[in-house]
Order: structure tokens, then sequence, then C-alpha cells
């Protein structure tokens, strides 16, 4: 396995087991906004999309109700559904050992800037990471903005990075910023699916993630 200096992460699915809690939040603020919940496939498959880019893949004829289905669901999010939202097993144990190693760690996430800052307070792991960014810092996945931003900040080469993520929106984003991608099967999509963008390995767990990344 070659050598990485940065290795970036998504967070949905990937570092968070959040996929049940994200697609049951927009399936009640459609129904409290009168239309029909879209199928469990099709709204896990925007996860990592801005909400405003999700809402409108979700509900393409229902422009006049975007600014409620968004605030219906960050409601839902945060008030009202109780789906536990852990982090999967080993994933700061394998974060501690990358960063032990030299490796600088990275977010990039299709949440809101307030979202992803509070997860980082509660799940305590901020100081793992090095910088972040969201979906109201630059262009909503799979646009390659988000990488390119953290590549420019760290002052790293698109070929001394890697992109962790468990959708194929996640593998696009990569392969559009030319920076190499490792699909995580906890989340969303299955290895078959991420295939499609040619990541260099596809994992069950953090464990083999950790043994992939640490055994050079």
């Amino acid at each position: 396995m070659k050598s990485y200096k940065l290795v970036i992460f998504d967070w949905d699915g990937t570092v968070m087991d959040s996929v049940t809690k994200i697609v049951n939040c927009m399936h009640q603020s459609a129904i409290l906004c009168g239309l029909v919940a879209p199928s469990d496939e099709a709204t896990a498959n925007i996860i990592g999309l801005s909400l405003e880019q999700a809402v409108a893949t979700l509900f393409p004829n229902d422009a006049d109700l975007y600014a409620d289905l968004i605030a219906g669901y960050k409601h839902q999010y945060k008030y009202v559904d109780v789906t536990p939202t852990p982090l999967f097993e080993g994933v700061e144990q394998t974060l501690a050992a990358l960063k032990n190693s030299g490796v600088l760690l990275a977010v990039a996430t299709g949440k809101s800037r307030a979202g992803l800052e509070r997860l980082l307070d509660e799940t305590k792991l901020r100081n793992y990471f090095v910088a972040t960014r969201t979906s109201d810092d630059a262009l909503s996945k799979p646009a390659p903005d988000m990488l390119l931003q953290l590549l420019d900040e760290l002052n790293m080469s698109a070929l001394d990075a890697l992109m962790v993520g468990d959708t194929k929106i996640d593998m696009a984003m990569a392969k559009a910023a030319n920076i190499d991608r490792l699909g995580v099967t906890m989340g969303v999509h299955n290895a078959q699916q991420l295939q499609e963008f040619a990541p260099i390995a596809t994992v069950d767990s953090y464990q083999q993630l950790g043994a992939l990344l640490l055994d050079r």
C-alpha cells in the first residue's frame, strides 16, 4: 500500500453510523410537508450531498417546499429523532494510530458547518483532524471543491492524499480531484457499487482500514 501524507474522511456512513437516522429524518420531514416519503434506497443515495441538493434530487417537482423540507429535516435530526448514531467500531483507535504515525487527517462532509462542529465535540474526535470542509464551505459533492480546498490549505499534493468514503458520491468527488479513494462498506454502498470509481481498495471495517494504511 502506498504511503499517504493526508487521509480525508467522509462523515455520515464512514465515521458515524448515521444512515438510518438521516433516512428517518428525511422521511418524516417529507410527511410533515404533505409529501410521499421517498424509498429508503433513494434517500440513502443522497447522503453526502448538501441538504439543498439532496431535497432537490428527492423532490424535483416541489421547489416551493424546499425551505420547509430542509428546516423540517434539521429539526427532526437535532430535536426529535432518537435513532442512535454511534461511531463505527474502531474509529477512534484507527484515527489515533494514523495520527501517531504522522499522517494528517481531515474531513470532507455534506453536513452543515454547525452540524459537523456539534458532532466533533460530541464524539470528542475534534483533535484528530487538522482541517475540515462542509457543504457550507464549498460546492456540494460530487464537485471536487472540498478536496481541492483542503489540499490548498494543507499545502498537499493530490498524489499524497487519500479520500475515505462510503458512497459513490464520495468516490466521484475524489476522482474529480485526482485523489486516490478507498471505499468503506459499512454505510450506503456496497463494494461492487464503489468499484465503479476504481478505489484502491474497499474495506468492511476500521480494523481492515487501519491494517491497510499502517502496514507499510
